[in-house]
């Protein structure tokens, strides 16, 4: 199972390849922006203390 960090790091080495079309980089880029920002708010809701 790929975890949201392992997705992260992919799409970054797919933004690297050289024969992209700026539609597939445009796309790669919402996809990486939608990643990090899930992860960011898994990252928040594990550092808020427990009620």
């Amino acid at each position: 199972m790929t975890t949201l960090h392992d997705r992260i790091q992919m799409l970054r080495a797919e933004l690297t390849s050289f024969h992209l079309s700026r539609r597939e980089r445009a796309q790669i880029e919402r996809e990486l922006k939608r990643a990090i920002a899930a992860l960011d708010r898994k990252g928040t809701a594990d550092r808020e203390a427990p009620a």
